[in-house]
């Protein structure tokens, strides 16, 4: 159910808002949070939709910072009904994977625990180890996050050794395949001596491992083998033999175990404190461990019981249903357990249990799921801890009226001008917020190759992060994205052109900027000559200084891929008739100028869009 969209928030037109509330029928479904430009903010579900949401706009309700910010941008509430919450749950899993708004993301992704991703919208998957996990294709299999990170990479070494795989992100040679193929590690990707379908075949072997189901592919291979002998293909039976016993070797070192090997289950448990919780989910098949995953969550105003709730449902939202197992162990009750079995039974086809045990082996195993949970807590509120000794001593150090909690910092990188870039990076809470890191080609007409300017580069920079500051003020100061702090890389010099391009826009009397020196680490604030008094060694300059330099990282990355996609180009822009995307589909099909100068002019012609006449005019470019 829709209806028109207002600009102003519910939150401030208690009429409209009471009047939206009274719509809501009091039956299970699910309900969409809508900001003024239309944007789905929230997706939830609930038993009883009116009192659910209702809930958002007490004034007794006590809202965790990220709800209570959505609150506030909230222009319009539409709700779809049900017939059972079971059925809302699903509807709620499959429009959050469609929509994926903002403020669902209930785990958040610190780049701390990796991902194992595999790439099934290519026709020759990739398999490779991220930290992120990039909500882009969603053909697109993420498995974790894990906890041990050195278990995931050994794990995924040996399946390489197990199976046939591709080694290289890129090819080694143009026309022939590498080492990797003769010594059978490889089957051919690069010069497509294997088909995309049977390819696919050995990579869905190799999901069945990260999926928990090795004793279920040992089973397969097998028989696979088995078949094989009979046929007197003892070749293929013999590397089938070898696979398996690679596959044995996966759980050689297990060290934990229960004696009920039948039954595949997950054990959750959390541990938390006022702000952080930090949940550790164990995965058992056939009565061995084969994964460990952790996520990171707050806190704030939530039970246990209610967290473990929502992590299992994101969780599972993101599995296959073979995946899923037939037994859940819980710490503690969940706030609706009933519901979420029935959704797993539904998605798994068979009946899935959600147990709060209470003694013997499970406790046990709970037990210890839980200790684990403690240890990465302590951890992250050591590393917490830190942080606020860190942000604390920064506002002492710049009399800041509270801790700079949002620090936004700017460098510019180029060679003599050339290919200048500039970069911003976030620091929240002492910690990287990457998802809000920007990069900036400097439009500039006076900076280019031979005549750098980097005053000029931060002028343009900082007047395009800040130009839509002019309006409203308040609104603008009152915004997630408006910084507490604003640190330069340079000295006195970059730190005046910032002010003079703040004060054309009239908010330097409301905005804290500062420069960090490189030679001597000092600090410079706005009409002071002299440094601000300080000591390298200090949490709050150490903070700076991590600032920085990662701003400098981020800005000399960026430069990097300019000139060398720069340089790639030169020399194809001086082919007439070459454009840019003709360019671009030479060298995604040659890989390097190299291979393309010893190709011959039919086979750069094979390249879409790219002629025999124009084959011709660039193979006499490279032999005049």
């Amino acid at each position: 159910m829709t209806s028109s969209l207002s600009t102003v928030p519910l939150i401030k037109d208690p009429d409209r808002l009471e009047s939206r509330l009274k719509e809501i029928p009091p039956v299970p479904g699910v309900y969409f949070m809508r900001d003024n430009n239309d944007r789905i903010l929230y997706i939830g579900k609930s038993k009883k939709l009116r009192s659910r949401v209702r809930s958002y706009f007490r004034d007794s309700q006590q809202l965790s910072p990220r709800i209570a910010l959505m609150v506030q941008q909230v222009c319009e509430i539409e709700f779809i009904v049900t017939d059972t919450e079971a059925e809302s749950l699903a509807l709620e899993a499959n429009l959050i994977k469609q929509h994926q708004p903002n403020f669902n993301v209930l785990l958040k992704d610190d780049k701390k625990y990796p991902y194992l991703c595999i790439t099934w919208s290519e026709d020759y998957p990739r398999i490779f180890i991220t930290r992120k996990r990039k909500l882009g294709n969603r053909k697109d299999r993420y498995y974790g996050p894990y906890v041990d990170s050195t278990a995931l990479r050994n794990t995924l070494h040996l399946v390489k050794q197990i199976f046939p795989l591709r080694q290289r992100p890129q090819p080694l040679f143009k026309n022939r395949p590498c080492l990797n193929y003769d010594i059978g590690r490889c089957p051919g990707v690069c010069q497509q001596l294997i088909s995309p379908e049977d390819y696919r075949q050995i990579v869905q072997k190799v999901a069945m491992v990260f999926q928990g189901r090795t004793e279920e592919l040992v089973g397969i291979l097998s028989e696979q083998m088995q078949q094989a002998a009979e046929a007197l293909n003892f070749e293929q039976a013999a590397k089938l033999r070898d696979r398996i016993a690679g596959l044995n070797s996966l759980n050689s070192d297990q060290k934990v175990a229960l004696p009920d090997d039948r039954i595949s289950r997950d054990a959750i448990a959390l541990a938390k404190n006022r702000h952080h919780a930090c949940i550790q989910l164990f995965q058992i098949r056939a009565g061995q461990l084969v994964g460990r995953l952790g996520f990171v969550t707050s806190a704030e105003n939530a039970e246990s019981g209610e967290i473990l709730q929502r992590v299992l449902e994101e969780h599972y939202q993101h599995v296959e249903s073979v995946e899923i197992p037939t037994e859940i162990l819980v710490q503690s009750d969940l706030t609706d357990g009933p519901m979420l079995a029935e959704w797993l039974s539904d998605r798994k086809g068979r009946k899935v249990a959600i147990v709060t045990p209470q003694r013997q082996t499970k406790a046990d195993l709970l037990e210890m799921v839980e200790r684990n949970a403690e240890y990465e807590l302590q951890r992250l509120q050591r590393q917490s801890d830190r942080n606020a000794e860190a942000l604390q001593d920064l506002a002492e150090l710049l009399d800041l009226p509270d801790w700079p909690r949002r620090i936004e910092c700017y460098d510019i990188s180029h060679i003599q001008g050339s290919d200048a870039v500039a970069s911003r990076v976030v620091f929240v809470d002492g910690m990287p917020a990457k998802q809000h890191y920007r990069r900036y080609k400097i439009r500039n007409p006076e900076v280019r190759s031979g005549h750098s300017d980097d005053f000029a580069s931060l002028a343009e920079v900082l007047g395009r992060r800040f130009r839509h500051s002019r309006g409203d003020l308040d609104l603008c100061i009152n915004a997630p994205d408006w910084p507490d702090l604003v640190a330069i890389d340079g000295g006195k010099g970059q730190l005046s052109t910032v002010v003079e391009v703040l004060e054309q826009l009239e908010i330097a009397d409301v905005l804290t900027v500062v420069s960090l020196a490189k030679q001597r680490e000092e600090i410079f604030r706005p009409g002071e000559s002299a440094p601000v008094p300080s000591d390298p060694e200090q949490p709050g300059v150490q903070l700076l200084r991590r600032v920085r330099d990662e701003a400098h990282r981020f800005a000399v990355t960026f430069h990097r891929q300019q000139r060398g996609d720069r340089m790639r180009r030169s020399r194809l822009d001086e082919i007439p008739g070459l454009g840019f995307q003709r360019q671009k589909q030479l060298l995604a099909h040659f890989h390097s100028i190299d291979y393309l100068r010893v190709a011959t002019p039919e086979q750069i012609a094979e390249v879409p869009g790219i002629g025999p006449r124009l084959a011709r005019q660039i193979y006499e470019y490279f032999h005049p």
